[in-house]
C-alpha cells in the first residue's frame, strides 16, 4: 500500500507541473494587457513601459514562470495588480461558499442517489425498480436550469418560503445558510441522483448474480449482511469512480453558479479578474482548482486500493 501511495503521489506532482505550465502560458499569451487597463486608454507610451516594468511584465517569459512557481512553492501565490492585496487572501474569502454549494450537492446525490440504487436492485423488477427508472429518465432529461426556474417559481414566488438568490455566512447560522442553497443545490443534485442510482443499480445488480452471494444466502446470511457488507463493498469501485468525476465536474461549475446566482463565490472573483486581467488572481485561482481536482482524483484512486487490494499492484 505505502508503495502504491508513492506511485500515485509522484504522479500527482508530474500532473500538478504540466498543468501549472499550461496555466500560466494559457494566461500570459492570452490577448489582453493589464497596464492598459492600468494606465487607461489615451495613456502615452512611456507609462505604459512604466506600468508594465512595476508589475514584471516586460521580463521574459521564462524569468517570470519562475519567479511565479517559487512563489506558488512557498505558498506565495503573488498579489491583485489592481488592489495590491494577497491573491490568498481573496480567495479564502471565497472559499467558504464555494465548497458549501458543490459539498451539500454532493452529499445529498450521494445519499439519495445511492439509496434508490441499493434499493431498486433489491426489488429488482418490482415497482420501486420502475420508479426509479421513470425518475432516472426525467433526471436525464429535464436541463437543470428547468427544474430551477420550477423550484424558484413555486418555493419563492409563489409560497415565498425561501430566497431565490444570494448567500449567507455559516457563521450567521445553519438555518440562514441552508435556506439559501437548499434551491440551488436540489436544481444541481436533481441529475446527480438520477445519475448515481442508476450507477448504483447497475453495480449493486452485477454483484448480486455472483455465485458467492448466492453461497452466502445459502448460508442464512442476513439481507443487510448481504446488502452492505458484501454487495455494495465490491459494487464500490465504479461508485466511487463517479462520485468523484461529478464532485470534480461540480467545483469546475463555480463560475457559472456565481454568477448565475449572485453567490459570493472564486467563480464571481474569477470573473472580475478576467474582465480585468488580473493575472495573479487567475491564475491563483486555476492553480487551486485544478490541484482540488487532482487531489480528488488521488483520493478516489487511494479509496480503490483500499476497497480492492488488486489495485495496488
Amino acid at each position: 500500500m505505502a508503495a502504491y501511495i508513492l506511485r500515485r503521489m509522484l504522479s500527482t506532482i508530474a500532473v500538478m507541473v504540466m498543468v501549472g505550465t499550461f496555466i500560466f502560458l494559457l494566461v500570459r499569451l492570452s490577448p489582453g494587457d493589464p497596464s492598459a487597463i492600468i494606465a487607461g486608454d489615451a495613456a502615452p507610451p512611456q507609462m505604459m513601459v512604466g506600468v508594465r516594468e512595476k508589475l514584471g511584465l516586460d521580463d521574459p517569459l521564462p524569468i517570470q514562470f519562475l519567479h511565479w512557481a517559487v512563489g506558488i512553492l512557498g505558498g506565495d501565490f503573488g498579489h491583485s495588480i489592481f488592489t495590491a492585496r494577497p491573491v490568498l487572501g481573496f480567495i479564502s474569502q471565497r472559499l467558504e461558499p464555494t465548497i458549501s454549494l458543490p459539498l451539500l450537492t454532493m452529499i445529498v446525490s450521494v445519499v439519495a442517489g445511492g439509496a434508490f440504487g441499493m434499493l431498486a436492485a433489491w426489488r429488482f423488477g418490482g415497482v420501486v425498480d420502475c420508479t426509479l427508472a421513470a425518475f432516472a429518465a426525467i433526471g436525464f432529461s429535464v436541463p437543470v436550469f428547468v427544474i430551477g426556474y420550477f423550484l424558484i417559481y413555486w418555493f419563492a414566488i409563489s409560497a415565498h418560503w425561501l430566497p431565490v438568490q444570494g448567500y449567507q455566512p455559516i457563521d450567521n447560522g445553519l438555518r440562514p445558510w441552508l435556506v439559501h442553497l437548499i434551491l440551488l443545490t436540489i436544481a444541481l443534485s436533481f441529475p446527480d441522483i438520477a445519475y448515481f442510482a442508476r450507477i448504483t443499480r447497475a453495480s449493486m445488480l452485477e454483484v448480486l448474480s455472483e455465485n458467492y452471494m448466492r453461497t452466502a444466502a445459502a448460508q442464512g446470511a442476513s439481507s443487510c449482511s448481504m446488502l452492505f457488507h458484501h454487495a455494495l463493498k465490491n459494487a464500490g469501485v465504479l461508485i466511487l469512480t463517479v462520485i468523484g468525476i461529478s464532485f470534480a465536474y461540480l467545483i469546475s461549475g463555480v463560475v457559472v453558479t456565481g454568477t448565475v446566482f449572485s453567490i459570493p463565490d472564486v467563480g464571481l472573483l474569477m470573473v472580475d479578474a478576467i474582465n480585468n486581467r488580473d493575472y495573479p488572481i487567475i491564475q491563483g485561482v486555476l492553480i487551486l482548482a485544478s490541484a482540488l481536482y487532482v487531489l480528488i482524483n488521488l483520493a478516489v484512486d487511494l479509496a480503490y486500493a483500499l476497497i480492492d487490494p488488486r489495485i495496488r499492484y
